[in-house]
């Protein structure tokens, strides 16, 4: 759909946005001729999110918004109450890099091949703090708890939201979570969440509490060609 001579917007995650213009269009291959720098690149909050695998519309959704709240990866983890047992990794790429587009986010995703929660538990690195979304078993009010953790940004700015599937975690999983030094229990609140629900849910605060939530969108777009000011 784009022509020689037509602008672009062109951002690898580490540099910025530049403007553009396409040089050269062919069947095989594009040629671009590189412009300004448009926006510097932010340094954003690493938080991942930890989900089990959900129906097909559901996880497009959820992949979709959640990229919108600025997740830095998505982790596929298989649960005993997993009901999906296939995931299209690709067409939720697809679906995170239009997302990132809606959004003017200068970063991509990464989409991490799935594990069972054991393997998760087993190669995780502590210094990654983990929240836990737990519908039982005790757990702090979410507001309260992500306050709390404030004082740890200084020491890490490494997280993750770990949601289960539609029927929830097991009890084995939510006391073998709940054990490990580096999770924080979470409650959403007196009602039962459907499971992207309360991904998204938690994803909100987290940005408010502990994320870029105070931030504001950037600037309007400087046109192509020239340097923002």
């Amino acid at each position: 759909r784009r022509e020689a001579g037509d602008p672009v917007i062109l951002f690898n995650g580490r540099d910025g946005e530049f403007g553009a213009r396409l040089a050269d269009v062919a069947k095989k291959h594009v040629m671009i001729e590189v412009g300004a720098l448009r926006r510097h690149q932010r340094a954003t909050p690493d938080v991942w999110l930890c989900f089990a695998p959900l129906k097909k519309d559901a996880v497009d959704f959820l992949v979709e918004k959640a990229t919108e709240l600025g997740v830095a990866a998505f982790q596929p983890v298989f649960t005993k109450h997993t009901a999906a047992t296939r995931l299209n990794l690709e067409r939720l790429a697809a679906n995170a890099t239009e997302a990132a587009e809606q959004t003017e986010r200068l970063t991509l995703p990464a989409i991490r091949p799935p594990l069972s929660l054991e393997e998760l538990v087993a190669g995780w690195d502590g210094t990654r703090r983990i929240i836990l979304c737990a519908e039982a078993g005790p757990a702090q009010p979410i507001g309260e708890a992500l306050s709390a953790l404030k004082s740890d940004v200084r020491e890490t700015n490494a997280w993750a939201v770990i949601c289960g599937p539609e029927g929830g975690f097991a009890r084995s999983e939510l006391d073998l979570l709940s054990k490990l030094p580096f999770v924080t229990p979470v409650g959403l609140g007196p009602r039962i969440l459907r499971a992207d629900t309360a991904a998204l849910a938690a994803l909100a605060v987290f940005q408010s509490i502990l994320g870029d939530g105070a931030d504001r969108p950037p600037a309007p777009l400087t046109p192509i060609g020239q340097s923002p000011e």
